[in-house]
């Protein structure tokens, strides 16, 4: 059986959909914090409980044979973090310890992480690879990286592999718009109430937009990979924020102009990242360009 961890989220019950269409068996745990029951595959085995609790946590691995973990719960708010580091790091760093170390008394053979590009900060150059320096900029990238070198730590100490994937700016169907929704949501959400949207800067400023459909592709792959790897989950290519409104205006029918404002303190200008080792090792690209996601997400957005 294969744990996935925020389960009813956003990305994690998109991987649970496709586990569970390959044909495996899946235990969500979720504390439905930021999840949704509404998002919860109906074959999928549900489990309330909390990375951080170390019940929760025990009562899950002492009932079902886990073979693989698929951590997604997270607190994923950079806001959140920079207010309240230490919330994020119980969270995100010493939840993942309480996770690893329940893997390690149940011989788990594979784990599967959900890093992020924050962990990279400002680019020294582009695109960004695995290499790439790490300086993140908040407390939320750091407790990323930290996690990473955990899992590094607990594979090397047990018989447990694992699979880290640094994803990009992920969007699609069942992305809140609120707090850290990401800003296809955000506009998406006030594109489909035909309210205001707004762009901060510019909007020269680029990001390299991945669905989330890929997303799940890239867990599923690196769930059934036995090396442990560590790589960027990303399309390499960069999308500007005018040309994002303009082309989400004609997949919603969205009439009005965007109002541009101030830039915001600490954003990154231009940001994309590579996926040359994830094809290499997994054979995994992209299937969903800009243009076919964001008809699947406007259809979403506008039957919510």
């Amino acid at each position: 059986m294969i744990l996935v961890t925020g389960g009813c989220g956003f990305i994690g019950s998109h991987i649970t959909d496709a586990l569970i269409e390959k044909g495996n068996k899946v235990i969500v745990m979720d504390n439905l914090s930021s999840g949704n029951l509404k998002n919860l595959n109906s074959k999928a085995e549900f489990i309330k409980g909390d990375v951080t609790n170390t019940d929760d946590i025990e009562s899950v691995f002492c009932r079902f044979p886990i073979r693989a973990v698929c951590h997604h719960a997270a607190q994923i708010s950079v806001a959140i973090s920079m207010e309240n580091p230490l919330f994020d790091v119980n969270t995100n760093v010493i939840g993942i310890i309480k996770l690893l170390q329940a893997c390690s008394r149940y011989k788990v053979k594979r784990f599967v992480f959900a890093s992020s590009a924050a962990i990279y900060g400002n680019p020294a150059y582009l695109p960004i690879d695995e290499q790439h320096p790490k300086n993140p900029l908040s407390f939320y990238g750091l407790s990323k990286l930290t996690s990473e070198q955990c899992i590094r730590i607990y594979a090397e100490n047990n018989e447990m592999s694992y699979g880290i994937l640094r994803y990009a700016n992920v969007y699609g169907p069942r992305q809140k718009a609120e707090g850290e929704g990401g800003v296809v949501a955000v506009f998406m959400n006030r594109m489909t109430a035909n309210k205001d949207c707004y762009i901060h800067g510019d909007g020269k400023q680029t990001r390299d937009f991945i669905y989330v459909k890929d997303i799940a592709l890239a867990n599923v792959k690196a769930l059934e990979c036995d090396e442990s790897f560590t790589a960027n989950v990303s399309t390499n290519v960069y999308t500007d924020i005018v040309t994002l409104f303009d082309t989400m205006k004609r997949q919603v029918g969205y009439n009005k102009n965007a109002i541009f404002t101030e830039s915001r303190k600490g954003d990154i200008k231009d940001s994309y990242l590579k996926n040359t080792v994830i094809n290499d090792l997994l054979s995994w690209l992209p299937k969903y360009d800009l243009n076919e996601g964001l008809r699947e997400t406007a259809k979403y957005f506008l039957n919510a």
